[in-house]
Parts: structure tokens; C-alpha cells; sequence
């Protein structure tokens, strides 16, 4: 399966964006699917996951309340809508997908996209 990120962008504190992550190749129904981002000068981190089906989600304690994950598997698309933004949250921001339960850990996805830059201006 191919992933494909976007809707990053420059945005002012406070505001909002929503990232697409759009797959080709397989459907990504079968697929759990995860958000990581990668900080200037620092490791990927985990954002937020979700089930095959939607049916559950996780989420880093540093997002929790202001990012929402959803999929919409018709449109073979997750989205990762992104709100109260803050300068902290710039950084590159990747898809991943993989067949097992959903995962804190980059390594327990196969499936990885671009990436896509989200920088947040103070």
C-alpha cells in the first residue's frame, strides 16, 4: 500500500489543519493507521492511531483533546484534524500503516508515507 500526506502548511497558534493521508495500491480498510512527526533535531514520536475500523483510537498525551483521528475507508483516506495548535507541534508529519493492532511504536509499521510539514508560527 502507497501512502500519501497532505494539507500541512505554515498556520498561526491557535489555529487549525487537517492532514489527509490518502492510500492507493490496497484498500486501507485492512490496515490499522498511525500519525507520527518528526521535530527539527529530534525523533519521531507517536501521535495517534486507529483500528481497522475505527472503532478505536489512541493518542499521545501531548495531542490528547486537540488532535482527532478518522478514517473514512470509502475514500481510502485517515485524517488527522488538528486544532489549539502550537509552536511545539512543528515538525514533519508521516502516515503509517500496517496490518496488526494499532501501535505506539514506528518500527510496528510497515507501510510509511512522505511526510508532510506543519510549522506553527507563535
Amino acid at each position: 500500500v502507497q501512502l500519501v500526506e497532505s494539507g500541512g502548511g505554515l498556520v498561526q497558534a491557535g489555529g487549525s489543519l487537517r492532514l489527509s493521508c490518502a492510500a492507493s495500491g490496497r484498500t486501507i480498510s485492512s490496515y490499522s493507521v498511525g500519525w507520527f512527526r518528526q521535530p527539527p533535531g529530534k525523533e519521531r514520536e507517536f501521535i495517534a492511531a486507529i483500528s481497522w475500523t475505527g472503532g478505536s483510537t489512541y493518542y499521545s498525551d501531548s495531542v490528547k483533546g486537540r488532535f482527532t483521528i478518522a478514517r473514512d475507508n470509502a475514500k481510502n483516506t485517515v485524517y488527522l484534524q488538528m486544532s489549539s495548535l502550537k509552536s511545539e507541534d512543528t515538525a514533519v508529519y508521516y502516515c503509517a500503516a500496517d496490518r496488526s493492532v494499532p501501535r505506539r511504536t514506528p518500527s510496528a509499521y510497515e507501510y510509511w508515507g512522505q511526510g508532510t510539514q506543519v510549522t506553527v508560527s507563535s
